[in-house]
This record gives C-alpha cells, sequence and structure tokens, in this order.
C-alpha cells in the first residue's frame, strides 16, 4: 500500500499480460528462476549504449577499423566482441558536415540491440515513425537537433533484416582524448541520428 500522498504507478495490460505469462512460465519451470529479471539487467548494464560509443570511439581513432566498419558493420562490430539477436545485418553511415544520417523503423521498432540496448519508448511511437520520414528537419529540431538547411538528411528505416547504426561527427576540439573518454562522449541519441555531440555533450 503507498504512503499517504504517494500515487501508484499505473501498470499498462501489456504490462499485466507479460507479468502474467513470466509467472506461469516460471510456475511451470519453462523459466528458471531469475532468468528473466537477469536478462533485464544484461541489456541495461552490459548490452546498451556503452557498446555503441566503444565501436564509435575505436573508428575516431584508428581510420582502418573506421574504413571496415562502413564497408561491413557487422563484421567491424563483431570485432569489438558485440553481435547476436537483432544485431545479424548491421549497416553503419557516417555523418558529416554536409550528411546527417537518422535511423527509423516505421513498421514497428527494429533496433540494434547489441549496440544501443533497448529502444527508447519515443522510438517506438507511431508520431516518430510517420514524422521522420514525412519531415525529418522539422522533427529533428523539436527534438533539439536543428539542422542547417544546407545539410542534407537521409532517413534509414530499419527492418528484421537490417539494423543501422549512426556513425556521429567527431566533436572537435578532442584531439588529446583518450579511447575511453572519446567514448564517454558518445549518446545513445547520437547514434540514432536524433542528436548531434559537442566536446562538452
Amino acid at each position: 500500500m503507498s504512503a499517504e500522498g504517494d500515487h501508484p504507478v499505473p501498470v499498462s495490460p501489456v504490462e499485466q499480460r507479460v507479468a502474467a505469462l513470466e509467472a506461469v512460465l516460471t510456475e511451470r519451470g519453462l523459466v528458471p528462476e531469475g532468468f528473466i529479471e537477469e536478462s533485464t539487467r544484461r541489456y541495461e548494464s552490459e548490452t546498451g549504449p556503452m557498446n555503441g560509443a566503444k565501436v564509435v570511439a575505436r573508428a575516431w581513432v584508428d581510420p582502418d577499423y573506421k574504413q571496415r566498419l562502413l564497408a561491413e558493420g557487422t563484421a567491424a562490430i563483431a570485432e569489438l566482441g558485440f553481435g547476436g539477436p537483432e544485431g545479424h545485418h548491421m549497416v553503419v553511415v557516417e555523418n558529416t558536415a554536409a550528411v546527417h544520417n537518422v535511423i527509423v523503423c516505421t513498421l514497428c521498432s527494429c533496433y540494434p540491440w547489441p549496440v544501443l540496448g533497448l529502444p527508447p519508448a519515443w522510438y517506438k511511437d507511431p508520431p516518430y515513425r510517420a514524422r521522420m520520414v514525412r519531415e525529418p528537419r522539422a522533427l529533428l529540431a523539436e527534438m533539439g537537433c536543428p539542422l542547417p538547411g544546407d545539410v542534407e538528411i537521409r532517413v534509414w528505416d530499419s527492418s528484421a533484416e537490417v539494423r543501422y547504426l549512426v556513425l556521429p561527427q567527431r566533436p572537435l576540439e578532442t584531439e588529446g582524448m583518450t579511447e575511453a573518454e572519446l567514448a564517454g562522449l558518445v549518446t545513445r541519441d547520437s547514434m540514432i541520428g536524433v542528436a548531434r555531440l559537442s566536446a562538452g555533450r
């Protein structure tokens, strides 16, 4: 029971069904006790944007790796130990001064879990999926990523067959930073393409 003044967090019908399914699977011994919690923990702490950030930082400091990454994303990402379900076919697209890339999934919410972890809620929302295709410049501006009119915007539609990762531009004045420090600058949103990076993030 919640304390006075507290409001219980509403549980959606989908969350109720998931909880019921989890209880049945655990009760029947089809899923080991704690398996789902451990899987969730792994996706939140071990499989997430920090993996993609390491890929980006390596590309920034190693031109040969960057070339391999842009030519064959899946294999280059696997060099750093990342891959698996939802990341079997990865394509990496590079942001430049003239071109800005952004990822969407118009059919559902296909997303590169091995390098970005769980998708943000807004990525799955129909308005994002529809508007990013129709009016990407306006939507990016609303999301805090205004782009000059002369920058070309390329929208990449993820699918069950291929997932995309944006290679953001390396921020200026980061020449003396280590690879680990550079990785600390990289955000999930910059690898989706809805944000640009600065040395101060």
